[in-house]
C-alpha cells in the first residue's frame, strides 16, 4: 500500500509483515553507478580507510510502497579492452544478454567458463532515503535527507534486526519514523575494501518528537521508483550489441574462446530477478552462480574504481 498521509503511515506501523515478505524475497531468491549526483550521500573515510556516521533509514516516500529499490548492474572489461558498465534488465524482471551468456557459461560444466561468469556477473545495490543524524566529516549534512546506495552487507544488518534470530530480541522496523532506530555506520579498510561488519543499530527511538517535523522529513524524500523507470535501462538489443563489441563477438573484435563456445542467439531466457515491484510472475530459481555479488563492500568499491578509470 502506498501512503499519502502521515496519519495513514502511522496507523500502518503496528505490523510490517508485507515489508518482511519483500525482505525474504531478497534474502532467499528461491521462495547505476552513482556519478556526480548531489542527492546521494556517502560517508567519508580517513587516510587509513576508517569512517563513522549515524544515519536513519526512512519510510517509503509518499505514494510508494517500499522504502528501497534494488538495482542490478554489470561492470567488467572484455577481451577487446573495452568496458561494459550497464544497468541489468533483470532489475525489471526482463531478459538480459549478459545474464543469459553467464547462465550458459555456468551450465556448460567448464570450470574455466564458470570463472568467466564470476568475473562478469551482475552486482547488487540498494537505493533508499536516509536522514543524516551525525556526519563528523561533514557536519553541514546533519539533519538533511539524502539518497543512499548500499549493498548486501548493510541490507543483512537491516534484515537481522527486522527478523531477529533469538527469542529475547524484539523485531525492529528500521524504516519506521516512530519505532525505528538510528544506524551507526562504522567503516574499516579490510584488504583494500570498505568493510561494514562493525556497523550496528542503536536502540529504538522516534526520529522526532514532533509529527510536524516528521512530515517535513517525509516531504523531503526522493522518489525511489524513478530508478526503475525504463529510461534508465538500454533495450535488450542495445545491450547485446554493446556486449558483443566488448566481448569481441560477431565481428565486434578479435574472436575469443568463449565466443567459439557460446552463441548468444541460442541461449534461453535468463531467470527473472527475485525482486521487482512490478514483477508479473514469481521469480525462477537462478543457476547456482549468476552468482550475485555477495559482498556489498567489494561491489561498491568495485564500481568506485571503475568510475576512476
Amino acid at each position: 500500500m502506498a501512503f499519502t498521509s502521515l496519519s495513514d503511515l502511522r496507523k500502518s506501523r503496528g505490523g510490517f509483515d508485507s515489508l518482511m515478505k519483500e525482505v525474504e524475497k531478497i534474502a532467499n531468491p528461491q521462495s547505476e553507478s552513482r556519478g556526480a549526483d548531489d542527492r546521494y550521500w556517502q560517508p567519508e573515510v580517513d587516510k587509513a580507510g576508517n569512517g563513522y556516521a549515524v544515519i536513519r533509514f526512512l519510510a517509503p516516500p509518499k505514494g510508494e510502497e517500499l522504502p528501497w529499490v534494488r538495482v542490478w548492474n554489470h561492470g567488467f572489461k572484455g577481451p577487446s579492452g573495452k568496458w561494459y558498465i550497464e544497468n541489468s534488465l533483470t532489475t525489471l524482471g526482463k531478459a538480459d544478454p549478459v545474464s543469459e551468456y553467464n547462465t550458459e557459461l555456468w551450465n556448460s560444466g567448464s570450470e574455466a567458463n564458470k570463472e568467466i561468469a564470476r568475473q562478469q556477473k551482475r552486482k547488487l545495490s540498494y537505493i533508499t532515503n536516509i536522514l543524516i543524524v551525525k556526519d563528523p566529516a561533514h557536519p553541514e549534512n546533519e539533519g538533511k535527507v539524502f539518497l543512499y546506495k548500499f549493498g548486501k552487507k548493510i541490507f543483512d544488518k537491516i534484515k537481522d534486526v527486522a527478523e531477529p534470530q533469538f527469542e529475547d530480541e524484539k523485531p525492529i522496523n528500521p524504516f519506521d519514523f516512530w519505532e525505528g532506530a538510528n544506524f551507526k555506520l562504522k567503516i574499516r579498510n579490510v584488504e583494500g575494501y570498505r568493510n561494514y561488519d562493525k556497523s550496528e543499530f542503536d536502540s529504538i527511538s522516534s526520529i522526532s518528537d514532533s509529527d510536524d517535523a516528521i512530515e517535513a522529513i517525509w516531504n523531503k524524500q526522493h522518489s525511489l521508483t524513478q530508478f526503475l523507470d525504463e529510461k534508465h535501462f538500454k533495450s535488450y538489443d542495445e545491450l547485446k550489441k554493446k556486449f558483443e563489441m566488448v566481448m569481441g563477438l560477431n565481428g565486434g573484435g578479435a574472436p575469443t574462446k568463449r565466443a567459439d563456445e557460446i552463441n548468444l542467439e541460442g541461449i534461453e531466457e535468463t531467470p527473472k530477478s527475485a525482486f521487482t515491484q512490478k514483477a508479473e510472475k514469481a521469480p525462477v530459481k537462478a543457476p547456482p552462480k549468476e552468482v550475485d555479488f555477495d559482498d556489498d563492500d567489494e561491489s561498491l568499491s568495485y564500481f568506485a574504481k571503475l568510475a576512476e578509470d
